[in-house]
């Protein structure tokens, strides 16, 4: 069974508090892109698990990958057998497009539909939230409002079909820990899922990333890029997640040439693959 595991950006992101668990209460607004990774796996019939990484292999051990923790979760609580997994990544890690969460539950999703476990949509969600925060997300791929620690989801019709998302992905790896570290949480003045329904104009003014000032700090190539993204006539340019990928929403497909030094540029036309 073959799958595509989709990256996702963030539009908007408030950190709000932290809270006794360790992790940070968020609003953000989780849209999904396509740029993706290759995921396959196939059933070996042992009781072990294997994996293959290539592309842009993340660092550390391949057999740590969330994708494992996935099927040995699923082995312990459900009795699945064994498979042999092998991961195709496109999705940089340490740049906010969620690409490990995305694996994870897309492995979810493949692994019950695999071996007919038919778990309801509240059991895929449970499963989801033990792997990762983010994870839930992937499970429904559509603009989402997230809440909590990014696991409180509900559907936004927010209206960007027909512009043009220029991801521009630098060659630098942001680490979330050292980036939430620097952020002092705080109520913004107004909910990103109401903040993402105003005109698309206003964004620029009001949409925020409660990220960008001090991994822009420690990092102006980020600032430099997002500056460039709006002289190239971007309607609101913004980091995804705690960086370090940033991207722009044109109204015309927009010449990118110049920001594709030394960076991965991916472009996408809005409203035809999820939304």
């Amino acid at each position: 069974m073959i799958d595509f595991p989709n990256a996702k950006i963030n539009l908007g992101l408030r950190v709000i508090r932290k809270r006794t668990d360790g992790y940070h209460d968020i609003q953000t607004l989780f849209f999904p892109v396509g740029l993706s990774d290759v995921l396959e796996i196939v059933p070996n019939y042992t009781q072990t698990a294997n994996i293959e990484v290539t592309g842009l292999v993340p660092e550390g051990d391949p057999q740590s990958n969330l994708c494992m923790k996935v099927w040995e979760i699923l082995h312990k609580e459900k009795g699945i057998p064994g498979v042999d997994m092998y991961l195709h990544k496109r999705i940089p890690s340490g740049a906010g497009l969620g690409g490990g969460s995305s694996d994870a539950a897309f492995a979810l999703k493949m692994l019950d539909r695999l071996f007919d476990l038919s778990l309801t949509e509240e059991q895929l969600k449970e499963y989801a939230v033990r792997i990762g925060s983010d994870c839930p997300f992937f499970l429904y791929n559509c603009p989402m409002a997230a809440q909590g620690r990014g696991e409180v989801l509900s559907r936004v019709d927010v209206d960007v079909n027909g512009y043009y998302l220029v991801l521009v992905i630098p060659p630098l790896h942001v680490p979330t820990r050292e980036a939430y570290a620097q952020i002092t949480p705080a109520e913004p003045p107004e909910p990103v899922q109401k903040t993402v329904l105003r005109n698309i104009e206003l964004w620029r003014e009001h949409l925020v990333n409660d990220f960008e000032e001090p991994v822009f700090r420690k990092y102006p190539l980020l600032a430099d890029i997002k500056n460039r993204l709006y002289q190239a006539g971007a309607v609101y340019a913004s980091m995804s997640g705690s960086g370090s990928a940033l991207y722009g929403l044109f109204t015309d497909k927009p010449e990118v040439h110049a920001l594709s030094e030394g960076n991965r540029i991916f472009i996408e036309k809005i409203g035809s693959m999820f939304h």
